[in-house]
C-alpha cells in the first residue's frame, strides 16, 4: 500500500478526516491507514468509528498497530520525552 492512503490526524475536526477518508475509497483505494499519536488517538478512533458506522457500513477494520516513538527534547539538555501512537488500517 502506497503512503497516499495515509490520513494523518491532527487538531481539526473530525468530519474533516471522515471526509479524507470516504475520499479515499472512492478513488478507488482498497486500504486506507490511519495514524494518530498522542492526543489525536481518541480522534482516530472516532474517525474509524464515523467512518464505519454512519457512511460506509462494507468497511472492516483489517489492522491495529499500537507503539510509543521517542520524541527529541525540545530545548537543549531536556529529557526526551515517550508519545503515544496508534495505526488502524481500513479496509474495504
Amino acid at each position: 500500500m502506497s503512503e497516499s492512503n495515509s490520513v494523518l490526524i491532527g487538531k481539526k475536526p473530525v468530519m474533516n478526516y471522515v471526509l479524507a477518508c470516504i475520499t479515499l475509497f472512492h478513488g478507488g483505494a482498497k486500504e486506507v491507514n490511519i495514524k494518530a499519536r498522542g492526543r489525536a488517538i481518541s480522534r482516530a478512533v472516532d474517525v474509524v468509528e464515523v467512518v464505519r458506522r454512519r457512511f460506509l457500513p462494507d468497511v472492516k477494520i483489517k489492522k491495529v498497530g499500537i507503539g510509543t516513538e521517542t520524541v527529541p527534547p525540545r530545548e537543549e539538555g531536556g529529557t526526551p520525552t515517550n508519545v503515544s501512537t496508534i495505526e488502524i488500517t481500513l479496509e474495504r
